[in-house]
């Protein structure tokens, strides 16, 4: 057994050299356990833990701030993985039966990189976490940057969230040489007066529906004309882009976030960039 300290906790975590009874409350955490090849050892995931597809095939033991108790007594984990934020006091009373490990929400890319190196220290498997973190950041280096470009996010978390400057979103945005309308809000997330967006008529709009809803093209075209937003820049000139399938997308800070939310947002600005004659 080793005892690996948590900030988060204030407390040391013990936890087996190599854990073979993984639960993870953190779909970010999940997807990165498969990565560094300890998709076996995961015996449990919550509700919202999709990615790999191969996570979907593990039971199901809660969503993001409720478990079974009698269901966690029954699989006996020797590891639990949360993260901090809307999960914090969850991690903390499930800490006094178990050994969970929160792990911070990163605000920025460079944070989902350190985040991937964590979980493998954690979960016994560092060198193939610092592996992948470094083909992630390496991928950077081929990011086209797209000066100038102002955009506004908007996901639908159960209403209008837009994202500040603590946002790892914000972040990638701006390695991509891309404004984030709010990325002077010194918070991760906001709820977005939406005449100021008007107001500020942003170049570029990301979209991203509830997770699993069916919304789709037309229904976005839609909720832009109810908002009276159809001379707004980014409407007008076709640059509102909806984020791709039914799984969270940019609301996501796992691997996937670096290997394929930045790419597909690179690709949309760089769209944005040639109808602005940029």
């Amino acid at each position: 057994m080793v005892r690996l300290y948590s900030e988060v906790l204030g407390a040391e975590v013990e936890v087996p050299e190599s854990p073979k009874r993984i639960i993870s409350f953190s779909p970010a955490a999940t997807e990165t356990l498969f990565a560094i090849g300890l998709g076996d050892a995961v015996v449990g995931v919550s509700a919202f833990c999709s990615r790999p597809t191969e996570a979907r095939t593990k039971r199901k033991v809660g969503s993001y701030n409720t478990v079974s108790r009698e269901l966690l007594a029954e699989m006996r984990p020797d590891l639990i993985f949360t993260v901090t934020g809307y999960q914090r006091d969850f991690a903390l009373k499930l800490s006094k039966d178990y050994p969970v490990y929160p792990l911070e929400l990163p605000v920025s890319v460079a944070g989902i990189a350190d985040f991937v190196v964590k979980v493998g220290l954690v979960a016994g498997a560092p060198d193939s976490a610092r592996g992948l973190a470094g083909s992630m950041l390496r991928g950077l280096g081929g990011a086209r940057v797209h000066e100038g470009l102002m955009a506004y996010v908007e996901i639908d978390l159960g209403g209008p969230t837009s994202f500040g400057a603590h946002s790892y979103i914000t972040d990638a945005l701006r390695l991509l040489g891309c404004r984030s309308l709010f990325e002077t809000e010194r918070r991760e997330w906001l709820t977005p007066d939406l005449q100021e967006v008007l107001r500020c008529d942003p170049e570029v709009i990301f979209y991203e529906a509830k997770m699993y809803s069916t919304f789709g093209e037309a229904r976005l075209k839609e909720l832009l004309r109810s908002r009276g937003w159809q001379g707004m820049r980014a409407v007008a000139g076709g640059n509102c882009f909806l984020t791709p399938g039914p799984l969270d997308f940019l609301a996501h800070h796992g691997p996937s976030f670096v290997t394929e939310a930045m790419p597909w947002l690179s690709e949309r600005l760089a769209e944005a960039a040639t109808r602005y004659g940029r």
